[in-house]
């Protein structure tokens, strides 16, 4: 087989023709990035999500950033509230919104509404995490606001078991279980009365309206796993960061089944993230294992669930040997190419795994092509945001 009858351009008639290959139309793509922050991928991203919006039916964008952030994303490109400038900052975590594809897709999304009577809509579906967690006290309070008594708490008990959000934030605790306020004993008892506020919503979803149920939903979610995030933080064991890295992809798994009950949506995130096979990453001195969010999400959709991977070919000055994955993708013709990746399996013969100088960048492995239904692939990427 020929290497180019595997890939075609990158253009919108590429995205259609897979779209309309796969076996069922995805409620989910997913468009992983095999490095954060390229800018030429963000823009491959906007432009992908732009043809599927106004060719292919899809109404939804989903970008691994914090959930509850992402709700001031949401109102600003259904209602216009707010600020542009505003909205980027407090919108996106990881520095996702000092990115200029992200800001371009915001402003193009809002603008597109304006016109259209049928929505588009916008999600973060990471937790509210970094190495590190964010205290419970948003979405608990919001959670308990939104329910009607007689209720397992006051929120005046809530504010004195939470106290200062400091405690929860504390950077320190990602590398010092010590310094973790998770196995407290008001973070056991918060544990409970988020049980009980969850349990307390699935009586009165009659009484709420469509966006509140969804919005109790969201925050009845992320209060539960970050009250369980926090209590693995505290865990002292060498299992620590495996049993943290796949609490945060169920998190996000969880998200994701949320986003798709609102019909097909793309889904940005790193590839890592989103591929279907058990996640293997060095950190330090260990070799950490987890499912990944996509390999969840997968289990429950099944053929309803797409992942296109991204790879890189030249990042700055690195360039890939010509025996690797990305090497032997770098002789096609196109500066982007969409690649039939099951397909380019059969066609390649034992290509060597790609080590990279960029400690960021997350080459292919190349004996988990079949399990991506294609690949996106930069010949080269010179923007690094």
């Amino acid at each position: 087989m020929d290497l180019k009858d595997t890939a075609r351009p990158l253009d919108g008639a590429g995205i259609s023709a897979f779209v309309r290959s796969l076996p069922a139309k995805p409620l989910l793509l997913g468009l992983g990035e095999a490095r954060h922050f390229v800018g030429e991928l963000g823009d491959v991203r906007n432009e992908v999500f732009r043809h599927l919006v106004e060719h292919e039916g899809y109404r939804s964008f989903a970008v691994e950033s914090d959930c509850l952030m992402g709700l001031v994303v949401d109102d600003y490109i259904t209602t216009g509230a707010g600020t542009l400038d505003d909205v980027m900052e407090r919108g996106f975590s990881h520095g996702f919104g000092a990115s200029p594809a992200s800001r371009e897709l915001v402003r193009w999304m809002r603008a597109y509404n304006e016109e259209h009577e049928e929505k588009l809509r916008f999600f973060g579906f990471d937790g509210p995490l970094e190495y590190w967690a964010a205290s419970p006290r948003q979405a608990l309070t919001a959670l308990h606001d939104l329910l009607d008594g007689p209720l397992p708490c006051t929120r005046e008990t809530l504010g004195t078991l939470l106290g200062p959000d400091e405690r929860w934030s504390n950077e320190a605790a990602a590398m010092d279980p010590s310094q973790s306020i998770g196995r407290s004993a008001e973070a056991q008892r918060l544990r409970l009365i988020a049980d009980d506020l969850v349990a307390l919503l699935d009586t009165q979803v009659p009484r709420l309206s469509a966006e509140d149920r969804e919005r109790a939903a969201l925050y009845g979610r992320t209060a539960v796993g970050l009250l369980r995030y926090h209590h693995g933080m505290a865990d002292a064991s060498p299992a620590r960061w495996a049993r943290l890295s796949a609490l945060r992809d169920a998190m996000m798994a969880a998200n994701l089944r949320a986003v798709a009950g609102h019909g097909p949506a793309l889904v940005f995130a790193h590839n890592l993230h989103l591929q279907r096979n058990r996640t293997l990453m060095p950190f330090g001195d260990q070799q950490l294992e987890w499912w990944s969010a996509g390999a969840i999400t997968a289990a429950h959709l099944g053929d309803r669930y797409a992942f296109l991977a991204s790879a890189l070919g030249t990042v700055g000055d690195d360039t890939p040997p010509p025996d690797t994955v990305e090497g032997i993708l770098s002789t096609l013709p196109w500066d982007r190419s969409l690649v039939d990746a099951r397909h380019l399996a059969e066609a390649v013969t034992k290509p060597a795994p790609r080590v990279s100088d960029d400690f960021r960048y997350f080459p292919l492995d190349p004996a988990q092509l079949d399990m991506i239904d294609g690949i996106v692939f930069l010949k080269q990427a010179v923007r690094l945001d």
